[in-house]
C-alpha cells in the first residue's frame, strides 16, 4: 500500500513539473545603471510594466534618522500624485481610460510599482514609469494630501482593526538595533515633522535608475520593446550609489517576555517569535516548509491538534515572514473558552519538540513537496506574477534564475534537514513570547 501511495505522489510531482513551463527572459543594462528584464509571451494581448526600487521601510529618512520612519511607504503614495507631464490626480484616470490597471506596494525591503495594459499600450506604460522616475512633482500640496491618505490607511488597517498592531508588536520586541524594529507604515508624528526638503532629499537618494529594476513582460516584440525602453529611460540621470550598513542584532539566548495591549480585541493571543535567517539562506526555505507542515490547512499538525481534536484554540498559525536581513518566525494562537495562553504555548511547543526528536513521516514529506510544487506553478501562471518574480529574484535574491530553479531547492530539502533546522532555531531560549491582551480602560 505504501509503495502504491508513494508512486502516486511521484506521479503528481511529475505532472506538476510538466506543467511548469520554463520562463525565458532577456536582460540588459542602460548606461545610467537601470537594469532591464524582458519576458515575451504572446499567448494573450496583455503586458505588464513594472519598476521595483531597492528601498523599503528599513530605509529611514534624514540619512537614517530614527525619527523619520515610513518614508518608503509614503513615497509609494506620493509618486502617484503627478509629474511634470501628468496633471495632479490624473494618473489613475489615464490608466483606466486606456484599459489598464495599476498598483504599488511597499515592504520593509523594497517598493514595487506596476501597470497592466492591453499590449498596444506598451509605450504608454513605459512613458508613465519613466515620468515617475524622471519628472515626479514633489511639493507641499502632494505631501499634505498623501499625509492624510497615509493617516487614514493607518487608522483603518492597523489602529482600528482587531490584532492590527500584532506585527508591530513583534517587530518592536524582536529587534533592538536593526531598522526592522520600525513600522513599515511609519510613525505619523515622524511624517508630520518631516520637511519638504527631507522628502526631496530622500527621493534623490533612493529613486534613481541605478537603484531600480524595470520589467516588461507579456505580448511584446523584444526588439521593439528594447528600443522603446531606451527611448524613455536612457536619458534619466544616474542617482547616487546607495550604501547600507545596518547594525547587527545580538543573538537571543534566553526567553524574552513582553505584554502588549490592543483596545480592538476581546480574545487574547499568544505569540512566540524567533529571529531567523534572511530569505536568501537555505535555512529560510526549510522554515517555509516547517510552517506549511505545522499550520497550512486543516490537516496540518497544529490546526488538527488544537482546533479540531482538542478544541483548545479558535485559530493557530506558524509562519515564516521572509525578509532580506533577518526573517521572522512566529507561532500564534487564539484560545477557545478558558484555555490559558500558557497551555496553548505548551501545546505548540510540544509539536516543535516532536519535530526536533523525530523525522516527519514520509507521507507528510511528500505532501509538503506537492504543496510547494503547486505554489511554484501558480507563481508563474500569470504575466503579472512572472513580472513580479523576475524583478524580485534579481533585486532581492541576486539570482534571477530562481524563477525557474527555486523549486529545485525545495525538492532537495530532506526530512533530516527539516529536523536539524527546527533544532537550530525554534528553541525557547531563542525567542520572544508576547501575550497580546485586550486593553482595559485603566491601561
Amino acid at each position: 500500500m505504501k509503495k502504491r501511495l508513494f508512486a502516486s505522489a511521484a506521479f503528481v510531482l511529475a505532472c506538476f513539473t510538466a506543467s511548469a513551463q520554463e520562463v525565458t527572459f532577456e536582460e540588459f543594462d542602460l548606461n545610467n545603471g537601470l537594469h532591464v528584464i524582458m519576458h515575451q509571451d504572446n499567448t494573450a494581448p496583455v503586458i505588464t510594466v513594472g519598476v521595483m526600487y531597492n528601498v523599503g521601510g528599513k530605509d529611514l529618512g534624514g540619512n537614517g534618522n530614527p525619527e523619520r520612519t515610513g518614508f518608503a511607504h509614503f513615497f509609494e503614495h506620493l509618486l502617484f500624485e503627478g509629474t511634470e507631464n501628468i496633471e495632479r490626480g490624473k494618473w489613475f484616470e489615464i490608466v483606466a481610460s486606456n484599459g489598464g490597471s495599476n498598483n504599488a506596494n511597499t515592504s520593509i525591503d523594497r517598493t514595487y510599482y506596476y501597470e497592466v495594459f492591453p499590449s498596444n499600450n506598451l509605450e504608454l506604460g513605459l512613458w508613465m514609469e519613466s515620468e515617475r522616475m524622471l519628472h515626479p512633482v514633489i511639493d507641499q500640496i502632494g505631501v499634505d494630501t498623501q499625509n492624510e491618505v497615509v493617516k487614514e490607511e493607518k487608522r483603518s488597517s492597523y489602529d482600528n482593526r482587531p490584532y492590527g498592531q500584532l506585527l508591530f508588536a513583534i517587530n518592536e520586541n524582536l529587534f533592538n538595533v536593526h531598522p526592522y524594529k520600525n513600522k513599515n507604515i511609519g510613525e505619523m508624528e515622524h511624517l508630520d515633522a518631516a520637511t519638504l526638503d527631507e522628502f526631496i532629499a530622500y527621493h534623490e537618494q533612493f529613486y534613481g535608475p541605478n537603484n531600480a529594476v524595470l520589467v516588461v513582460a507579456g505580448d511584446i516584440d523584444l526588439a521593439k520593446a528594447k528600443e522603446l525602453i531606451k527611448k524613455y529611460f536612457n536619458e534619466i540621470p544616474k542617482g547616487p550609489e546607495v550604501t547600507r550598513n545596518f547594525p547587527k542584532e545580538t543573538p537571543i539566548n534566553e526567553t524574552i517576555k513582553a505584554t502588549v495591549y490592543d483596545a480592538n480585541i476581546q480574545i487574547p493571543a499568544i505569540v512566540a517569535t524567533y529571529r531567523t535567517p534572511g530569505f536568501k539562506e537555505r535555512d529560510s526555505y526549510i522554515l517555509n516548509m516547517v510552517s506549511s507542515y505545522l499550520s497550512d490547512g486543516k490537516s496540518s499538525k497544529l490546526y488538527k491538534k488544537l482546533v479540531d481534536e482538542q478544541k483548545q484554540a479558535l485559530e493557530v498559525a506558524a509562519v515564516n515572514i521572509p525578509q532580506k536581513d533577518y526573517s521572522i518566525y512566529a507561532l500564534f494562537s487564539l484560545p477557545l473558552g478558558k484555555v490559558s495562553l500558557a497551555d496553548l504555548l505548551a501545546e505548540m511547543d510540544e509539536e516543535i519538540v516532536k519535530m526536533q526528536t523525530e523525522l516527519i513521516s514520509e507521507k507528510d514529506y511528500q505532501k509538503l513537496q506537492n504543496k510547494f510544487e503547486n505554489r511554484f506553478v501558480n507563481s508563474n501562471s500569470s504575466i503579472q506574477g512572472i513580472a513580479n518574480s523576475l524583478v524580485k529574484y534579481y533585486l532581492l535574491y541576486d539570482d534571477i534564475n530562481l524563477i525557474n530553479d527555486q523549486i529545485n531547492i525545495y525538492r532537495s530539502i530532506t526530512r533530516e534537514e527539516i529536523q536539524t533546522v527546527v533544532k537550530k532555531y525554534l528553541n525557547p531560549n531563542q525567542r520572544v513570547v508576547i501575550e497580546y491582551l485586550p486593553k482595559k480602560d485603566n491601561q
